[in-house]
């Protein structure tokens, strides 16, 4: 068996490649990683071959020795399926979160993803506030959602409300909204920081004018909570394009809608601006 045979490697290049023919990875644009689970570590150790270790550019001591399938920096998506080898990377992270090293993956050269930082940062948080159950972070670039960037105020509760109407399912899909980080340099400490600090509330932070981070349990959970805004956000450049809304689903409809779907949708969201 090869290790692109392995169950979650298989998971990671499939959703890579998904992500890819929806339109969200044009070039080399997005990036994709996931925490592994200690069992599946247990099943890949005969494939490693560490490396020299490398700063991570932030810390992340609650990361401390997990691995991580991630995507590589400057790799296109969409040679994954046909060339995982040279496009994605398996890192271990030292016993101090402050570096990484590859064990797998990338074998003509090259290292993960430049939005590392934010992705770790990233999975330090949800790993924490899920009680570990989260363990993907995935960044596109959806046109959809980014467009949308352009024309709505840049805060939470618009952004939240905009999607939530547009498809009944929204507020069931992500109940605790989305989050909205300004524009800001990608690939650095800054907008690591200001993401994660979004993370501890939401499953979902847009990045101005760049695109979107959704975080999930799995593969499919992730994929279907990024294609899901995307959606939402697909049907609001359209009824913007007709004039905007002549009626929408209320406040009182989403209460009426959280009984009988188990969901909890904050009120700040909710009650009237």
């Amino acid at each position: 068996m090869a290790m692109t045979d392995i169950t979650f490697v298989r998971g990671f290049i499939h959703m890579a490649n998904e992500g890819y023919l929806r339109g969200w990875h044009e070039r080399n644009g997005g990036n994709l990683s996931y925490r592994v689970k200690p069992d599946e570590v247990s099943q890949i150790r005969d494939y490693m071959a560490p490396r020299k270790w490398a700063p991570i550019g932030t810390c992340v001591p609650g990361l401390a020795g997990e691995f991580f399938l991630v995507s590589g920096s400057g790799k296109f998506m969409g040679n994954v399926k046909e060339d995982p080898a040279n496009t994605i990377a398996l890192i271990e992270v030292d016993s101090q979160g402050e570096n990484y090293r590859i064990v797998w993956g990338l074998e003509a050269g090259g290292r993960p993803t430049s939005e590392l930082p934010s992705h770790l940062m990233n999975h330090e948080v949800k790993k924490r506030v899920t009680n570990g159950a989260h363990r993907v972070i995935y960044h596109a670039h959806p046109a959809n959602l980014i467009a949308l960037t352009f024309v709505l105020p840049l805060d939470d509760r618009t952004f939240t409300r905009a999607l939530w109407e547009m498809a009944t399912e929204c507020p069931v899909v992500f109940p605790s909204g989305v989050g909205v980080v300004p524009w800001m340099v990608p690939g650095g400490r800054e907008i690591a920081v200001e993401t994660s600090r979004l993370m501890e509330t939401y499953d979902v932070a847009i990045w101005a004018h760049h695109g979107l981070f959704c975080s999930g349990e799995d593969f499919d959970l992730t994929f279907g909570l990024m294609d899901t805004v995307e959606k939402s956000a697909e049907i609001m450049v359209k009824v913007l394009s007709m004039g905007g809304k002549r009626q929408t689903i209320t406040s009182d409809n989403f209460r009426e809608l959280a009984g009988p779907f188990g969901i909890t949708l904050p009120e700040k969201f909710l009650d009237p601006q």
